[in-house]
């Protein structure tokens, strides 16, 4: 029986669900919860404090590149200090921050107080994605980060819709210190994590070196940045832009998106694992592009979640296999850097198109927005084609 005893102690070892898997997933679950509940109500904040289209895409945009300056520093931390010092600073500053909205009676007062959410959303989400590459067998990453990813797709299916419902119900001050709480009991779920160890003599030489990227996750992360710049559109500006047509059903798209994306989690991991990023990547791509051409036209609902089940296939499908990519090309003491070159290059996509559909919004309306972003994902599409050239 030795065959057996060997095939049996390979399925053990190859387990992901484990405890503290099952740990950062819901830590992140309830950390992008209440992250979502502010992601649409945000907008609509800055407009009660009489902010213009700008205005938000500016304190949309420094709140992404606050994160985006703090990624280096948290991925040399996470070797340097260990993955548990980084992540629950991380959720601390976050929950500080969110909660110090409620209190919040002008436009330069929030500025600053994105800015510091910005920092604990870098350090955080940075943090987490190392965390579970750690706990994900390396034959299953794909799969393993596509199950981590449903947790905050899972948050995605119910944040945004909530944080709508109870922004016409609440006040904001009640809504921020619910979606600080919802951070509260992550910080405390974290506490509970085994993390892994950092091992001071194999990193030694890491950590008298600080640099700000890891070279083996520049592509990957670089098409990531074509495409999350679409999210900057949608998260600041259509719910306004739905509103300007008179369109009912906001909550609903970012449910239809959620679901979506959830479902496409349960075959693209796999599918990664199995015949890599060409079968992920230009798929997934092309429903981006399908949904912003989608949402350009938008005369109705029925297109509006259409436009919702798109998107939600195609970054569901390319966000993790990207991830996975720039996680496998590291070293493995470099991994914590990685993610944060990856997640650094989402924040700048995210924080470029915000502040530029502000402007665009201001200038064109809203639809030229969803145009520019088609345009975008149009460049990644061509960039990977040239890498898939020259790799041949």
């Amino acid at each position: 029986m030795p065959n057996g005893k060997h095939a049996q102690a390979t399925v053990i070892k190859e387990k992901i669900w484990t405890k503290d898997f099952a740990l950062i997933c819901m830590a992140n679950f309830f950390i992008f919860l209440g992250f979502q509940m502010t992601l649409p109500t945000i907008p609509l904040f800055v407009q009660h404090l009489g902010g213009s289209d700008q205005l938000i895409g500016i304190i949309t945009g420094i709140f992404t590149f606050s994160a985006l300056l703090f990624r280096p520093y948290a991925g040399h931390a996470l070797e340097s200090k260990g993955r548990q010092f980084v992540y629950m600073t991380g959720l601390g500053i976050f929950v500080l921050s969110v909660g110090s909205y409620s209190i919040i009676a002008g436009i330069g007062f929030l500025i600053l107080m994105r800015m510091v959410q910005g920092i604990g959303w870098g350090l955080s989400t940075t943090a987490t994605g190392t965390i579970a590459t750690d706990l994900i067998p390396p034959s299953r990453r794909g799969e393993g980060m596509g199950y981590f990813g449903l947790s905050g797709n899972l948050a995605l299916a119910f944040g945004p819709a909530l944080g709508l419902t109870l922004a016409g119900t609440l006040t904001f001050s009640q809504l921020f210190l619910i979606c600080a709480a919802l951070g509260l009991v992550a910080f405390l779920l974290s506490s509970q994590i085994h993390y892994k160890k950092v091992e001071q003599s194999e990193h030694k030489a890491t950590t008298v070196k600080f640099d700000i990227f890891e070279k083996s996750a520049i592509k990957p992360a670089t098409l990531l940045f074509f495409i999350t710049v679409t999210f900057g559109g949608i998260a600041s500006f259509l719910p306004l832009y739905t509103a300007e047509k008179g369109m009912a059903g906001i909550e609903i798209y970012f449910l239809v998106y959620a679901l979506f994306l959830m479902f496409s989690r349960t075959f693209a991991g796999r599918l990664y694992d199995r015949k890599g990023h060409i079968a992920v990547f230009l798929p997934g791509a092309l429903m981006i592009f399908s949904a912003m051409l989608l949402l350009v036209w938008l005369p109705n609902t029925l297109i509006l979640y259409t436009a919702a089940a798109c998107y939600g296939l195609g970054f569901g499908s390319v966000q993790p296999a990207l991830q996975a990519w720039a996680v496998d090309q590291a070293a493995a003491n470099r991994k914590g850097m990685a993610n944060a070159t990856f997640f650094a290059f989402f924040d700048l996509g995210v924080g470029i198109g915000a502040m530029t559909f502000g402007i665009i919004a201001s200038s064109f309306g809203y639809s030229y927005i969803y145009l520019t972003a088609a345009g975008s994902v149009l460049v990644a599409i061509l960039i990977y084609l040239t890498l898939l050239i020259k790799n041949r």
